[in-house]
């Protein structure tokens, strides 16, 4: 089950096609969805999680706990809004666009898809492009 929830006055439009669009991701990937939390929150929200909970003293978009077991995939994914909208105002893209990406970012790192080196960045990059050409919105 895919749940989403708001520290902010954030409101995710089209919510059960962007969870049939991440169950999918998981099937094609060939995982199975277990519980996984977003929580849309802002910047400052989400700098404080990264300092307390891995001591990283930086702003970024998202942050991720994986309890994936074996193929069942499950954790909780924070997004701050903030940082979303100041991305694609700095990569010229739709705000929509851009969280899109971050929420399937989350995913395929429960996939285990990592992005610490160039070459893990350049293939999860690949795979987000490939994610969203999955996303069909109505």
């Amino acid at each position: 089950m895919i749940e989403f929830h708001s520290q902010n006055d954030f409101t995710l439009t089209n919510e059960v096609e962007i969870q049939n669009w991440i169950s999918k991701v998981v099937m094609d990937e060939g995982y199975e969805l277990g519980d996984v939390s977003y929580v849309f929150c802002s910047d400052e929200y989400l700098h404080d999680i990264n300092v307390q909970f891995l001591n990283h003293d930086t702003y970024t978009d998202i942050i991720s706990f994986d309890y994936t077991m074996g193929k069942l995939i499950g954790g909780e994914i924070y997004v701050s809004t903030d940082r979303v909208a100041e991305n694609a105002a700095a990569y010229n893209t739709e705000f929509d666009k851009e969280l899109h990406r971050v929420l399937i970012h989350g995913i395929l790192h429960f996939c285990g898809y990592k992005d610490k080196s160039e070459e893990e960045a350049d293939k999860m990059r690949e795979m987000e492009e490939l994610s969203l050409k999955k996303l069909i919105l109505i």
